[in-house]
């Protein structure tokens, strides 16, 4: 819920304030080179208001006369100094703005109020106050400074609730927000559990590891822990009466009148009728925080007050990022000149927009954004379609505890997948009811909340049922499925134990369904974000009508003539990590090390049959610009090599394989896999299976109904899967048909191995795949390995187990420190020892000729193998040590040297063993 906003914002609240004082300032101006943008002189200053004391900042950059000032709120778990660069920008646009801590954050004290009446919105009012007594800043009238606010999520919900509590508010543009609270954690009477508790864990924590919209620097979540309040025993930064409220509902699963009148207090909705200024709603269309129906009620009660409303439904959200950016800075921008400084020539864009897929860049595997736009604001319903629904009457189970639980939205990262077309969602047999549409004639956009209505049936000792419902794009051939934004609509159903009758609204998406698919409705029992009943109990749903879907026909998608601001950058692209989080991309093409605006490599058609090529590969560590986890790396693979990757702890390897597989971007240098440079999300990925750490299997289930779940939820057609094959190299036998957990553990890893192996990928890539391994069930691990690429695959492996790296590898890669201190051959590295392997014919050499060969000038010692003399040389060559054997008639066949890989290792990577 942090946010980086774009390059303005403003806002101001509730007048009537306290005196404030200034406990601690300092000023400082930040550097400008000739032919660079102005300076901006930052002062700081901690503010002492009733109960907190409150950690500023105010930028202001050279030029005459006065101006406007903008107020930017961070998001949840952030600080002031997460907006800075955007600060800056504005200031040097003419403005003075003003950034805080709020309350709870950064540097600031007292407690978290969730945007309390009482206490952040006051301060806001009061920091309106501070700054008409700035010189410079421009007055409406006295104590009234023109002053416009601007904020995403937490900030975003304090912008608009200082424009309901304060008159001298002029203008606002909140991101990604909430309009009521109480509706975003609690829709239609169901807890949101996933997202309440990572939201209220995180304020108890000190920062929320989550960012909103044009996601601020690296190490915001910490400054959000730096300094504050202390905490209060069991609450966190919390207010106590917030605490107490979260607790009750976790453990009741559901919420009480109380909770959700406590949350309206403070929620913008409960000032709605007072919020009269001109209002920029931007509102992200991956989010399962506060999905669009938020932004929705936002527009509307706002519109109704006469003020002007633009409405903007990005591409990202909570679970998707902002990667438009500069694209709603510039908008806010426009917001701000207009209605702040009054410039009635600026454009500040159509009444509606909302960003919408262009296709994928074959050059890259990216995904282009582009706008479709419309005069007037269409809302969730707008130009209603009726589709017909298929499917008889279906009763289906809540399971004891709610588990296991289907899958839809997951906080973070849920739409990043989605708009891959790469969704995870999984609904369990026999806990949902299934109704499918016929395929559709042509190409149906669905712009809007579709609705359906359901007769409910529940055998609950109440009477109640949760239910959840989704629409899925299904497509032709019935096996690939994507659920748009992994977006899922809950209901509690009251009264259901002899039938009731509900409208269901199921999310608001702007989709398009292409001709021959078909949209499915699911209703589900259970939902892994959301809090469930406990009891088992059985529920009977039935469609009584047809699934009404929204069609905003006046809203047209942008050609390539229209401004700038139209078009958004490339939607930021995500991979799936610790089983299914996602890691947030940072801009620039991953494997190329490049800026945000460089464009990404080419495919190379000269190397499209290498499957890997790493070259310069650089990866600093977190924070520092002269510490590197990986260091000018290089190397290559063939086809058909099972190469290992070795190194002591800290040496880079799980770095490198995670930038390999995607999952974090280089700083610089370039990976292609078969020609194709990597990055998240790129379409070569898909040629690549990969097994770190283990996989998470169903326990009570069999080990082929966990590949076949697992395959199923990649959305890929069956006949691709190559199971018979992947399962036949993995060598489970009849293990297949038992349960999960009652395999060892060697079963369970070659069932991960199996799971990696689905599809045949080009390109397997094991980390440490002996890990609590036996000897024996080691060795069919290896026998694995040496099957799989023997059919001309390419297998990477990384172990800390050398001897068996040494067996079962036909290549290296040691890296020591992040660096490669060697590469090639098994033979080869293990080839460079002082011992040589004398290989004899017809046995072994009698005592005598052993203190013969020992008494040699240049020989050390002579030790008897299995297979021949282990001479070790001290000073003599092969060649003398050969004419000498010759001399003494010691029947050799063969020379060599003989080195363990462990010697070559220890020797190879010195005092880092």
């Amino acid at each position: 819920m942090k946010l980086r906003l774009p390059r303005r914002r403003r806002g101001r609240l509730l007048a009537g304030a306290a005196v404030l004082a200034v406990v601690a300032g300092a000023g400082t101006w930040t550097a400008a080179a000739s032919g660079e943008p102005p300076p901006v002189h930052r002062k700081d200053t901690v503010l002492e208001m009733p109960g907190a004391a409150i950690d500023t900042s105010y930028f202001t950059a050279p030029g005459a006369g006065e101006r406007p000032a903008v107020l930017l709120a961070h998001g949840f778990g952030g600080s002031k100094e997460d907006l800075r660069e955007y600060a800056e920008d504005l200031a040097r646009d003419g403005y003075a703005v003003l950034t805080w801590s709020a309350r709870g954050f950064g540097r600031s004290g007292g407690r978290i109020g969730l945007n309390d009446p009482e206490a952040e919105v006051k301060d806001v009012s009061r920091l309106i106050d501070w700054l008409a007594k700035q010189p410079g800043v421009r007055l409406d009238a006295d104590g009234d400074p023109r002053v416009g606010m601007a904020g995403g999520s937490y900030g975003g919900a304090i912008s608009l609730l200082a424009a309901g509590y304060d008159r001298r508010v002029d203008a606002i543009a909140p991101q990604i927000t909430y309009w009521n609270l109480a509706d975003a954690l609690f829709p239609n009477g169901v807890f949101k559990k996933l997202w309440a508790g990572v939201f209220f864990t995180s304020g108890s924590a000190g920062g929320l590891g989550l960012t909103g919209p044009g996601a601020a620097a690296a190490g915001s979540g910490a400054a959000a822990a730096d300094a504050g309040p202390a905490a209060a025993p069991g609450c966190g930064r919390f207010q106590p009466e917030l605490c107490a409220m979260y607790e009750r509902v976790a453990v009741a699963g559901a919420p009480d009148p109380q909770a959700r009148e406590l949350l309206e207090r403070r929620s913008p909705s409960a000032v709605g009728d007072r919020i009269k200024v001109p209002t920029l709603i931007v509102q992200g269309q991956s989010d399962s925080l506060f999905p669009l129906d938020q932004s929705d009620a936002m527009a509307k009660a706002i519109a109704a007050n006469g003020a002007p409303v633009a409405v903007d439904w990005t591409a990202g959200g909570h679970d998707g990022g902002i990667t438009e950016t500069g694209r709603l800075q510039d908008r806010t921008t426009a917001w701000f000149d207009r209605y702040l400084k009054g410039d009635e020539s600026v454009d500040t864009g159509p009444a509606f927009r909302v960003a919408r897929t262009g296709g994928i860049d074959s050059t890259d595997g990216e995904i282009t954004l582009r706008g479709a736009s419309s005069d007037r604001y269409p809302g969730l319903s707008a130009g209603p379609r009726e589709i017909a629904l298929s499917g008889r009457e279906q009763s289906f189970a809540n399971p004891p505890g709610g588990a296991p639980p289907a899958l839809s939205a997951l906080p973070g990262i849920g739409g990043r997948l989605s708009a891959l077309g790469a969704g995870f969602a999984l609904d369990f047999p026999g806990q949902f009811a299934r109704f499918d549409s016929a395929p559709l004639d042509s190409t149906l956009r669905v712009t809007g909340a579709p609705t359906v209505t359901l007769k409910v049936r529940s055998t609950a000792a109440d009477g109640s049922a949760v239910l959840f419902g989704k629409v899925y794009d299904v497509g032709p051939d019935g096996g690939q499925q994507v659920l748009p934004r992994q977006l899922v609509a809950p209901v509690r159903v009251e009264n259901a134990g002899a039938g009731t009758t509900v409208k269901l609204t199921l999310p608001a998406i702007d989709h398009e369904v292409q001709a021959g698919h078909r949209l499915r409705l699911v209703v589900s029992a259970t939902d892994l974000g959301y809090a469930t009943p406990a009891a088992p109990a059985t529920y009977t749903v039935d469609v009584t009508s047809t699934l009404v879907v929204p069609v905003a026909d006046d809203v047209t998608t942008a050609s390539a003539g229209l401004p700038a601001w139209t078009w958004g950058l490339p939607l930021g692209a995500a991979a799936l990590a610790a089983g299914l989080l996602l890691v947030r991309r940072r801009g620039g093409a991953a494997g190329a090390g490049s800026g945000a605006g460089e464009r990404a490599p080419e495919p190379d058609g000269a190397r499209d049959d290498v499957p890997l090529e790493i070259s310069g590969l650089t990866k600093r560590y977190a924070k520092a610009q002269d510490r590197y986890a990986v260091r000018d790396l290089s190397f290559r693979v063939e086809k058909g090599q099972v190469l290992g990757l070795l190194g002591p702890n800290g040496a880079g390897k799980t770095t490198t394989l995670r930038m390999l597989m995607g999952l974090i971007t280089p700083d610089a240098g370039e990976i292609r896999v078969f020609g194709h440079p990597v990055r998240p999300g790129a379409p070569v990925l898909s040629r690549v299976g990969a097994f770190v750490e283990g996989a998470g299997f169903l326990p009570h289930l069999s080990g082929r109904a966990n590949l076949e779940l697992y395959w199923q939820a990649t959305g890929r057609p069956a006949q691709d899967s190559h199971m018979a094959e992947a399962l036949e190299i993995a060598g489970l036998g009849d293990a297949l048909e038992r349960a999960v957990r009652t395999y060892s553990q060697g079963m369970r890893q070659r069932l991960a191995i199996a799971q990696a192996m689905l599809g045949m990928p080009d390109l397997l890539i094991l980390d440490e795949p002996t890990n609590g391994l036996d000897p024996p069930q080691i060795r069919e691990m290896r026998d694995v390995m040496i099957r799989y690429a023997a059919g001309g695959r390419t297998v990477i492996v990384s172990s800390h187990l050398l001897s068996e790296v040494e067996q079962s590898c036909t290549h290296l890669v040691v890296m020591d420190r992040g660096r490669k201190v060697a590469a090639g051959p098994v033979a080869e590295i293990t080839g460079g020892g002082d011992t040589l392997l004398v290989t004899l014919a017809g046995g072994a050499v009698g005592e005598v000729a052993l203190e013969k060969i020992a008494a040699l000038e240049g020989v050390g010692s002579v030790v008897a193998a299995d297979d021949g003399l282990l001479v070790r040389l001290e000073g003599a060559s092969a060649t003398e040590l050969i004419a000498e054997l010759v001399r003494l008639e010691v029947p050799v066949t063969g020379v060599g040297p003989h080195r363990r890989l462990e010697d070559a290792f220890l020797t190879l990577i010195g005092g880092s063993a």
